[in-house]
């Protein structure tokens, strides 16, 4: 049975080891044929954003918008519902590809047979 893996990330620049884990994990999954959802909670809520991505900065990681670009072409990216709210970002405000979801949807996927949840 094919698995999925579905991670959710909590940290931006506030964490940065943290946040290029989480997006260096996911993007070696879609990379390795992994059904991939990633949900950006949090200050990683912000790389939703067009341009974020390229304002982050860890060194001996690989560049963030690379990675996000990855994991937009092999799997789902999705904004928390409250934690763009509480950001003023709506769905005009994201990058193509990024959908605005919630805690029900996540659930959702958690619950789904055959998924392992990673948080970071």
């Amino acid at each position: 049975m094919a698995k999925k893996l579905l991670i959710k990330v909590t940290a931006g620049v506030d964490a940065p080891e943290r946040c290029s884990q989480a997006f260096t994990v996911a993007a070696v999954a879609v990379a390795s044929g992994v059904e991939v959802s990633m949900w950006l909670t949090g200050e990683s809520a912000w790389f939703a954003l067009p341009g974020r991505a390229a304002e982050f900065e860890l060194p001996h990681a690989a560049p963030l918008p690379d990675l996000l670009d990855s994991i937009l072409a092999g799997g789902t990216l999705t904004l928390c519902t409250q934690c763009a709210a509480r950001r003023d970002i709506t769905e005009k405000d994201v990058i193509g590809g990024v959908r605005i979801a919630g805690a029900q949807v996540f659930v959702q996927e958690a619950m789904a047979e055959g998924t392992q949840a990673l948080v970071y």
